[in-house]
């Protein structure tokens, strides 16, 4: 009895741990499908990082412009390729400006780092054999080996069907092992990777865990690093045969590698071949067309070569369950044929009650037909009003013009009357100068005056508008019986419409450059300089 009981306890534990498993599994699928639905927004957030990197000032052909093209490199290195080769071309020719042998050799080796991802393989190989290793700095050589095994491991997998080949690109791969060790700090991440393959290779999963857990202190969630070292651990429980745990950490993987943007990613095609056989088909469709999707963006031939199969399979059987939906909905569309019948009995009550609507709507049209007519006559009377203010505009803009003229006249008298002076014509003279010794500047003061006057009388809050647009030290207090000083009459002429500074200069009898100077110290005078003659124009 006793037996039995802890049997069944041990069943109902286990039982409720894969239920509660199974939740959690269930509610990260939703995380990461409503990240893929909103993927534009981590996808926006990577290319204004890359923007604010661009838009960065630094010294052209200097050792800063190196670095920063570098940043923007792994930026794109697995977001675009196109874009990250474009950036390791400028810094090669810029390390090779510079003389600086390390900057060279470093984008040469990402060279190779590139190529082998977009599955070049050949290509890599020959910049590989472009580097001397004896040469290396010593900082480099860690990622030279790095990058050596790398090739000639992706070399391997690309060849499935030819197993010998295949291995002996693979065994050359693991050479480079050794040396990876022995350069890298044990603190690197590079190396702490190549222990915990190591001890998968040779089954000791707790070990490779341990190596993992280590990788997993810096990551942090959302980040590419992240969804990198949450796969390897992925893939080390799945050779555990804890699918569970292993679909877990592929998930988190997954979800971090869309947060991050990048498109050179494997979690979600992965996962996309675990749905399908867990017959999860909408989901593993929905995953494995954005990881086709992404893969394409980023154009990378090995990536496409591997998601052809799975692609194909996938959506075969996507198809053929879209196929036996349309034929419920052909059964459903037969149902609803037959229920049209007894709908259109419904209709017949229901043609009354439409007349009814038609007659309320026919008041309401009436009501419609009348309220148009109102806002039409609210229009005409917005458009009367607005040709109102243009003509007062305009009246001000010419009277302002025959006064200006009038000056004008008076001007060209007193060149006649010096010209008699230089004929000495005195007898002219006296006839034409006994009442002017002061008539051009009484005239021109008259002129100023009687604009003031016209103008405020059109817009008598101008003062006060213009004092609101400026810094307030800087406003205007006009003096006892002033209207307008001169500063204020060059807005007054700006609001009329004559913004250029000739036009004013003509008008008031000044020089373009005065005219000019006063405008530029009204906009240093001004709350926003850039904005503030356009404010002048729309005061009321």
């Amino acid at each position: 009895m006793n037996s039995l009981r802890y049997i069944l306890s041990i069943t109902f534990f286990l039982l409720s741990t894969w239920i509660y498993a199974n939740k959690e599994i269930d509610s990260l699928l939703n995380v990461l499908d409503h990240d893929i639905n909103n993927y534009s927004i981590y996808e926006k957030n990577k290319k204004e990082r890359i923007e604010n990197l661009k838009s960065m000032t630094v010294a052209p052909n200097s050792i800063d412009r190196y670095a920063l093209n570098f940043s923007i490199y792994n930026e794109y290195k697995t977001y675009s390729s196109d874009s990250a080769f474009h950036y390791l071309y400028k810094n090669l020719a810029l390390a090779k400006h510079l003389h600086n042998f390390t900057c060279e050799v470093e984008t040469l080796l990402e060279e190779v780092y590139l190529l082998t991802c977009v599955g070049m393989y050949l290509e890599a190989k020959d910049m590989l054999s472009k580097i001397d290793r004896s040469t290396l700095p010593f900082s480099l050589l860690g990622r030279y080996y790095m990058y050596c095994k790398r090739l000639y491991f992706e070399t391997g997998v690309s060849l499935p069907r030819n197993k010998h080949t295949s291995m002996h690109y693979r065994n050359i791969g693991l050479t480079y092992r050794d040396s990876i060790l022995q350069v890298l700090s044990p603190a690197d991440d590079a190396y702490l990777s190549e222990k915990m393959f190591q001890a998968k290779e040779i089954r000791d999963y707790q070990k490779a865990l341990y190596w993992n857990d280590k990788r997993m202190e810096s990551a942090t969630f959302g980040t590419s690093f992240y969804a990198l070292v949450t796969y390897d651990r992925s893939g080390i429980l799945r050779t555990m045969g804890k699918d569970d745990e292993s679909l877990y950490y592929l998930i988190l993987s997954a979800i971090s590698d869309v947060r991050s943007a990048i498109k050179e990613q494997s979690s979600i095609m992965n996962l996309a071949q675990i749905m399908y056989e867990r017959g999860d088909i909408t989901r593993a469709n929905t995953y494995i067309n954005f990881s086709w999707s992404v893969t394409e963006a980023y154009k990378t031939r090995m990536r496409n070569w591997r998601h052809i199969i799975p692609y194909s399979m996938i959506n075969s059987r996507f198809q053929g369950i879209i196929s036996k939906q349309n034929e419920k909905l052909q059964f459903y569309l037969l149902l609803i044929t037959l229920l049209s019948f007894l709908l259109g009995v419904t209709l017949m009550y229901v043609y009354r009650q439409m007349m009814n609507l038609k007659v309320a709507k026919e008041k309401q049209q009436s009501l419609n037909k009348d309220l148009t007519v109102a806002n039409n006559n609210f229009k005409k009377a917005n458009l009367e009003l607005l040709d109102s203010n243009n003509i007062k505009e305009v009246y001000i803009s010419r009277f302002f013009k025959l006064c200006s003229t009038y000056v004008d006249r008076m001007h060209n008298f007193r060149k006649q009357v010096n010209k008699k002076l230089l004929k000495k014509e005195y007898s002219d003279l006296m006839k034409m100068t006994s009442c002017a010794s002061d008539l051009l500047v009484t005239e021109q003061q008259e002129l100023y005056e009687h604009f003031d006057s016209a103008f405020l009388h059109i817009f008598p809050n101008f003062v006060t508008s213009v004092n609101d647009l400026l810094l307030p030290d800087e406003q205007f207090i006009l003096k006892e019986g002033e209207l307008l000083n001169t500063e204020l009459r060059i807005c007054a002429l700006i609001r009329l419409g004559f913004v250029k500074s000739a036009q004013i200069a003509e008008l008031l009898h000044y020089s373009p450059t005065t005219i000019y100077n006063y405008r530029t110290r009204l906009r240093e005078k001004a709350l926003s300089r850039d904005v503030f003659e356009e404010k002048v124009m729309q005061i009321q």
